[in-house]
């Protein structure tokens, strides 16, 4: 399987990359597999919803991840 792994400035693994063909191949194999990430609770789509629209009103209050978790981890 050709994987390609996502990480964030530090060099922290946050995520995988799965080519298309090899996650069909998956999703033909293990069948529901896709279930998952289509069982996305409603009151949380609304939130998702909410949010992409405030920043879309107000794209200037976003604030950057990695700068933010920085600021987080030094006040710990």
């Amino acid at each position: 399987m050709n994987l390609q792994y996502i990480s964030d400035s530090k060099g922290q693994t946050t995520g995988v990359f799965i080519p298309i063909k090899e996650w069909n191949e998956l999703k033909n194999k293990y069948k529901g597999i896709e279930q998952e990430e289509a069982d996305i609770p409603g009151w949380h789509m609304d939130l998702v919803r909410k949010r992409l629209e405030d920043y879309k009103n107000n794209p200037g209050q976003a604030l950057d991840f990695d700068s933010t978790m920085d600021d987080i981890e030094k006040e710990l």
